[in-house]
């Protein structure tokens, strides 16, 4: 197992790097490890409700900083900058093909475990949550377990003694148009969700400032 003093010395090396050493880039084997890391994060009932489109083309970074306001200095340095979207009402409906793409060619689950599990994902949809109340209870949803597989890149990323940076600084309508109009991406079926960026760091980081653990955590016996 990982020595537990490397894992906390990872956490206090990660900080949200606003600028990055361009002329330093991550390697193929480095990044494929990170990204391994976000197909491999936890998801509710294992739905993976996510996409990460790796934006390396100048042009197209152009084109996001434009509506990205919280990227200006990582956009032009980043080694490797990704935006990631959520899956939408439409793709992750309890009746989709979506969902039933996942259990029966993902998940290899029997007919008879398919329509147990769906029962309670339509029970937990329905009432338990009450996500179809709304597109948007659905994309928010949707959208939290994209954090799960933010942070474990982060940190993966931390531990190799790669930086990073997590972006959520951006103009939604317009952000939407350009994912249709640039990269493709079908807005009925998903939605972007936060971005994040991964280099070498070109200043120091600064002392890290947290909450004392006391003041956090409160214990029930």
């Amino acid at each position: 197992m990982i020595d537990k003093n490397k894992i906390i010395e990872a956490f206090n090396y990660r900080h949200a790097c606003k600028v990055f050493d361009a002329g330093k880039k991550i390697s193929s084997e480095d990044f494929s490890f990170i990204l391994e890391t976000a197909r491999l994060s936890p998801s509710s009932f294992g739905f993976e409700p996510w996409k990460f489109l790796i934006v390396q083309n100048a042009d197209l970074r152009e084109k996001l900083k434009l509506v990205v306001w919280g990227a200006q200095g990582t956009l032009p340095t980043a080694s490797h900058f990704i935006v990631i979207l959520a899956r939408k009402q439409k793709t992750m409906h309890y009746s989709s093909q979506y969902i039933k793409h996942m259990m029966q060619d993902v998940h290899h689950l029997s007919d008879d475990v398919i329509k147990k599990r769906g029962g309670f994902y339509k029970i937990f949809q329905e009432s338990d949550f009450n996500l179809l109340e709304s597109e948007r209870a659905m994309f928010d949803w949707s959208s939290k377990q994209t954090y799960i597989a933010l942070a474990n890149m982060m940190t993966s990323a931390a531990m190799i003694g790669i930086d990073s940076c997590p972006v959520e600084g951006y103009r939604a309508k317009e952000m939407e148009k350009l994912m249709t109009d640039e990269f493709g991406i079908n807005n009925n079926e998903f939605g972007v969700t936060c971005m994040v960026a991964f280099g070498y760091r070109v200043d120091e980081q600064k002392n890290k400032t947290r909450q004392e653990i006391d003041e956090i955590i409160q214990w029930f016996h």
